[in-house]
C-alpha cells in the first residue's frame, strides 16, 4: 500500500530523482507519482516488484489446481484415450 507520505508530483520526482530512487530502494515501499494531482505512475523496488509477480503466478497456478480437482469431483473430465483420437485426427498426431 502507498503511504500518504510517498506520493510526489512527476516534476517532485524529477528534480531529485536519485533521493526518491534511494528512498525506494533502501525502504522497499513504493511511491505514487502525480500528473495535475492525480496517480499516475508507481515507482517501486525491482525486487520488491519480481516478488510480487512470483506470488502472484503462485497463486494462479494453485487456482488452476483447485479448479482442476473441482472439475475431477464434478465428472467434467475427457478420458486421455479420446483426448489423444482427437488430436491425432485434427493434426495427426
Amino acid at each position: 500500500m502507498i503511504r500518504a507520505t510517498d506520493i510526489y508530483s512527476l516534476t517532485e520526482f524529477q528534480r531529485n530523482a536519485r533521493s526518491h530512487i534511494k528512498h525506494v530502494t533502501e525502504t522497499k515501499h513504493p511511491i505514487a507519482l502525480t500528473v495535475n494531482g492525480t496517480a499516475q505512475v508507481v515507482v517501486q523496488d525491482a525486487s520488491v516488484y519480481q516478488k510480487m509477480i512470483d506470488d502472484l503466478e503462485d497463486l494462479e497456478m494453485a487456482a488452476a489446481i483447485l479448479e482442476g480437482e473441482a472439475d475431477i469431483a464434478a465428472g467434467r473430465t475427457i478420458p486421455a484415450e479420446e483426448v489423444f483420437a482427437e488430436l491425432e485426427k485434427e493434426f495427426g498426431f
